[in-house]
């Protein structure tokens, strides 16, 4: 039975900086010695980033793009902060002031469900042939915070759903969590051929900035942003254009597992990136797409345009080379990287969006890959409908 990614919609926090303006925010903290100003220099000239949104507005009254003068693409929802700017990673003589792990995930708690509530509402909005009551399964996906009840029940209570709704999260499993909650998706709708899974995505990467001058920190912060999705997966025949979820399958490189890490400390999550995960990711990719491939008679030579989560640039480059991607195949992934920054889970069904307001002819093959702690190296392979 085929099933299908029928819609996606995005929704991001009103508050965006450009990446020049969190470069000087970031050498006014930790800058002033030459090896950390050469390496906050090096690293944001290099990220190919434009702007990041973020809940957190305490340097709005100083960055050159005020709350609502950034417009988004992908048609995204803009949501307001619950709370005033200011105060929260500022103290009053706007140094740096180091929240607790309570209090920042007293924040995500705040700022999170009013997320996942817009992004589950544009989904159900934009998608034809879709409405509240048609949902079976909610399906939540984070792992920027944690509270419960928890933002499955505000999904299904925001939207009327029956309290018989069938609930399900996935949590703190980093960049690749999309994947498992299509897999999840897939096979509810396998099951069930009434199914109609709604899966939303929220990352809040921003409320663990970390004020250091280690590289792991400095990249993190150049990289990471804040942002929200949803998708309506089903196995209904599509009434416009959708992508059939035909086949996914996880790989790991072991060597790479201290490479990429996300745990919980005193001051918030701590995020290992080390510079070596983009040329594990580049060199191993070709060897986990092997399984993915194997027997559906697609060749990496058929595909022309991919859907990678966009971790980093160099992520992107070293796979674009491993992989002798034709031109323009990763355009996707590098403009979400540009205009949204990295956010975590929710990346990859941003470049899957941008995908879908051009998508290939009906039938061609798309690739789509994320990458997470393990290192795991994640996979999937639709085709446009």
């Amino acid at each position: 039975m085929a099933v299908y990614l029928h819609h996606v919609a995005t929704a991001v926090p009103s508050a965006s900086y450009p990446q020049p303006f969190t470069r000087g925010v970031m050498e006014r903290w930790i800058g002033g010695e030459r090896r950390t100003d050469l390496l906050l220099r090096r690293v944001y000239a290099s990220s190919t980033i434009d702007k990041r949104h973020s809940v957190v507005g305490d340097f709005l009254e100083d960055a050159t793009a005020a709350q609502d003068a950034s417009p988004t693409s992908l048609g995204a929802v803009r949501v307001p902060s619950k709370r005033e700017p200011g105060g929260f990673f500022l103290d009053g003589e706007g140094a740096f002031r180091n929240p607790g792990t309570g209090e920042r995930n007293d924040r995500y708690r705040e700022e999170a469900g009013p997320l996942f509530v817009a992004a589950a509402q544009a989904t159900l909005e934009q998608a034809e042939g879709f409405e509240a009551a048609d949902v079976t399964h909610v399906v939540t996906v984070s792992c920027t915070g944690f509270y419960a009840p928890g933002p499955d029940l505000d999904v299904v209570q925001a939207l009327g759903l029956p309290p018989t709704t069938e609930r399900y999260h996935v949590g703190f499993m980093g960049c690749y969590a999309a994947f498992p909650a299509l897999r999840m998706a897939r096979a509810f709708c396998q099951a069930d051929p009434d199914a109609v899974v709604l899966v939303v995505i929220v990352e809040l990467c921003t409320l663990h900035l970390q004020s250091s001058n280690e590289v792991d920190a400095v990249v993190a912060a150049s990289v990471f942003a804040d942002g929200a999705v949803g998708a309506i997966v089903s196995s209904r025949e599509p009434q416009g254009r959708a992508l059939q979820l035909e086949r996914f399958v996880d790989g790991l490189a072991p060597e790479g597992a201290g490479d990429m890490a996300w745990t919980i400390g005193d001051h918030g999550f701590d995020m290992v990136l080390s510079s070596y995960v983009p040329k594990i990711v580049g060199e191993k990719a070709h060897f986990a797409l092997g399984p993915l491939l194997d027997g559906t008679g697609v060749s990496i030579e058929d595909v022309q345009r991919w859907a990678v989560h966009p971790g980093g640039r160099a992520i992107l480059d070293k796979l674009e080379e491993g992989l002798a991607l034709p031109e323009g195949a990763l355009a996707s992934s590098r403009r979400v990287l540009a205009e949204y920054g990295n956010m975590s889970a929710a990346t990859v069904l941003f470049v899957l969006a941008d995908l879908m307001r051009d998508p290939p002819p009906v039938g061609d093959p798309i690739i789509t890959m994320a990458f997470g702690p393990g290192l795991t190296v994640a996979s999937g392979l639709l085709r446009s409908a």
